[in-house]
């Protein structure tokens, strides 16, 4: 393209300069016309001059255009000035996303950590998914040099995630709570009564997973009521939110209930965990 544009100025240019050429000898006519009598001059006035003046009007309008292309050429090359400027506010604006979506991860993290203050933890990112969208398996970037062992616990957002169940020298797999393997034993934290909770990938597509074995007593339980760990939990530690019963029912033996949750962890965008540095077998321990 700019080739293209380059000799159309150049032949535009060249085309101006002849006509300047034969504007001139039009003229040097001209006076030789204005000498002439008779029939001759009434021949040049309806030939050369309107040739004359013909030409006169063409070099004008290929001065215009020459002019034209110039102002062209300059507003293409401050066209591409501003839309490099664009571009770079563009990149500039989506780091500042970035980092604000980022900064505001890292606070809940730090709220999370200070909720959970009595254990001690280890943030880590996570680097690899298993399974499609959700992170029902998932791997991070602190390993056995880190201090982690399997069965730990890992929160985020403002709950349980899950429990490491591989470790390697920089990296563990962790398996979360919403994946088909997982049980955890959990308890309705206003009446204390205990249920089991198992994952269940389909039903995650509703945003929500399974609770049942919850004894059918007098107890009312309401829609809205945070399920956490149990303390009769073999791996997971106590009181570590769950998520929120959001449906529950009698079942068909008119001994127990069931019903559903919705997670405390966002299960689709999960970047940042915590690990809890010390397993339920340790806490047993001390």
């Amino acid at each position: 393209m700019r080739k293209n544009n380059n000799q159309t100025s150049f032949s535009s240019k060249y085309l101006l300069l002849t006509l300047s050429v034969i504007c001139v000898l039009l003229m040097g006519v001209s006076l030789v016309t204005d000498k002439i009598h008779g029939p001759f001059k009434a021949i040049a006035n309806y030939t050369i001059v309107p040739m004359q003046n013909g030409i006169n009007t063409i070099g004008l309008w290929m001065s215009d255009l020459t002019q034209n292309m110039d102002t062209l050429k300059e507003m293409r090359k401050k066209n591409k000035a501003l839309q490099a400027e664009v571009d770079e506010l563009t990149i500039k604006n989506n780091l500042l996303q970035q980092e604000k979506h980022e900064l505001e991860r890292l606070r809940e993290l730090y709220a999370l950590d200070a909720h959970y203050g009595d254990y001690k933890k280890i943030g880590a990112h996570v680097t690899a998914n298993d399974s499609g969208n959700w992170f029902s398996s998932f791997v991070i970037d602190k390993g056995k040099k880190d201090g982690i062992k399997v069965d730990m616990n890992v929160i985020a957002g403002t709950g349980l995630v899950g429990i490491v169940t591989e470790v390697g020298p920089n990296w563990s797999r962790v398996r979360s709570i919403i994946d088909d393997a997982s049980n955890v034993s959990a308890l309705v934290l206003s009446t204390s009564d205990t249920c089991i909770v198992n994952g269940d990938l389909t039903l995650m597509q509703d945003g929500r997973i399974r609770f049942e074995q919850l004894a059918n007593n007098e107890t009312e339980i309401e829609v809205g009521e945070q399920v956490v760990t149990s303390h009769i939990s073999s791996k997971y530690l106590q009181g570590i939110l769950i998520g929120y019963v959001s449906e529950i029912h009698v079942d068909p033996n008119n001994l127990t209930r069931s019903g559903y949750i919705i997670p405390a962890v966002d299960f689709q965008h999960l970047q940042e965990v915590l690990v809890i540095t010390s397993t339920k077998a340790d806490l047993l321990e001390e």
